[in-house]
């Protein structure tokens, strides 16, 4: 599988995946996570460099993370690189996992949840508490689910 480049000027800041999650956030919520751009390039500029987390894995079995933005790069402690290649089940302590799991599947019953809370942890072992997360499901413009989303404005760490 290919793994998706860095968001970059060069890249328009992966405008295809920061469309689908913004689309599908206007979907559930209705209204985009980030409104009143110009084009969807600057949209797509605004999500990376956002002050908050914004971050999503793909549809496999075991879904790993496909895009997070550099406020989710420097909380969870990795590159682009290290990113792409993890399972997004990684992002919670072994213990939490079960957890994360009945979590994606409500948001695959209802569409979202605007209301999770819970403990996450950084590639060096960070550990840090996430609240009033939004979580979505991503379909494309047929209505083929794509994969789920998060962003959340507030953390703490907790070490």
């Amino acid at each position: 599988m290919v793994k998706p480049a860095e968001p970059s000027r060069e890249n328009t800041f992966n405008v295809a995946q920061v469309r689908l999650m913004n689309n599908s956030y206007a979907r559930v919520l209705g209204e985009g996570l980030l409104c009143g751009y110009q084009n969807e390039r600057a949209l797509a500029e605004a999500f990376f460099e956002a002050p908050f987390v914004v971050i999503s894995h793909d549809v496999a079995s075991d879904p790993v993370f496909n895009y997070g933005n550099q406020m989710a790069l420097s909380l969870f402690e990795v590159t682009w690189a290290e990113l792409v290649s993890l399972p997004s089940r990684f992002s919670a302590e072994s213990m939490a996992q079960e957890e994360r799991s009945i979590l994606l599947e409500r948001v695959k019953k209802y569409g979202f949840i605007a209301d999770y809370h819970g403990i996450r942890v950084s590639k060096t072992g960070r550990r840090f508490h996430i609240d009033k997360a939004v979580v979505w499901n991503l379909f494309d413009d047929l209505g083929a689910y794509q994969g789920q989303a998060a962003c959340f404005k507030k953390w703490c760490f907790l070490d």
